[in-house]
């Protein structure tokens, strides 16, 4: 029963794919990011429109592209949690912990932001201020509830299913956003979620995309794709009703339903495979 599907995830953690496939993913992303902030918004645009945006849908297309691009560096949490325990040998304990530290120190700032003019004022000025949305200037930014939702999943799940989760929150949430902006509601004029601002075009992108990392990640594992299936389908219906029905910021759900996800498929393909005589 050792060797299951249920332990291999666990196994899979000690392989060297796991530290190359977060560093190419993190130097792609940052390849794109970067080539999205020396563009103009005249290049951004003509890109755009290439791509099939229509044009009354360009402008906005770009902000959200000027917003995501500071998100893509949220790759690097996942990347650091595994350097950090495959080479330089500290425990997933360790990492919980330090994580733990950042997530008071963002919560810390967040409250004196909102609660000491003076700091609001200087943080309005930064490179921050620029990406905030209208909203989050009297409330707290979506960045407190990340690290929160980074931290949890750290703290309560194995390293390999909460990598996967925080790319989950990182890359599909950034999909449904950017496909959503640019072409939601052309093909389908279905619009999802209880106050209908999700569109059926933003939660098939995360769908896709959580799915092929989840299935390039344990690749090697069999029937990898049930729990990649499994587990993008949950992320995205976490994406979907999150803040409708559950009533939490989807930055703490995401990562914590997914690696339940996971979790729940990987127990199942374990239970199936004893059944069976798999040993």
């Amino acid at each position: 029963f050792q060797q299951t599907n249920m332990t291999l995830y666990e196994e899979y953690a000690a392989a060297e794919w796991a530290t190359r496939y977060l560093v190419w993913m993190a130097i792609t992303g940052s390849v794109l990011a970067v080539a999205a902030k020396l563009s103009t918004k005249q290049q951004l645009g003509a890109f755009l429109q290439w791509a099939g945006v229509a044009y009354s849908r360009v402008a906005k297309a770009i902000r959200e592209i000027e917003r995501k691009t500071f998100h893509v560096a949220g790759v690097l949490i996942p990347l650091w949690y595994q350097v950090m325990t495959s080479v330089y040998g500290w425990s997933e304990r360790g990492c919980a912990t330090f994580a733990g530290c950042v997530t008071a120190v963002v919560w810390g700032s967040e409250l004196a932001r909102l609660n000491v003019p003076a700091v609001q004022e200087l943080f309005l000025k930064s490179p921050f201020g620029k990406i905030m949305r209208e909203h989050e200037k009297d409330q707290l930014t979506g960045t407190a509830y990340f690290t929160l939702g980074c931290t949890l999943s750290i703290a309560m799940f194995p390293r390999d299913l909460a990598i996967v989760s925080l790319l989950y929150l990182v890359l599909g949430d950034m999909t449904a956003a950017l496909v959503g902006v640019s072409f939601g509601g052309d093909a389908v004029v279905v619009k999802l979620g209880r106050s209908g601002k999700k569109s059926v075009e933003g939660s098939l992108g995360m769908f896709v995309v959580c799915f092929i990392i989840c299935f390039s990640y344990f690749y090697d594992l069999h029937l990898s794709e049930y729990v990649a299936f499994v587990s993008a389908a949950a992320a995205t219906l976490t994406e979907l009703w999150s803040e409708d029905y559950l009533l939490l910021n989807d930055n703490i759900t995401i990562p914590i339903v997914s690696s339940f996800a996971l979790s729940w498929a990987f127990r199942q393909l374990a239970i199936g495979g004893c059944n069976s005589g798999v040993v």
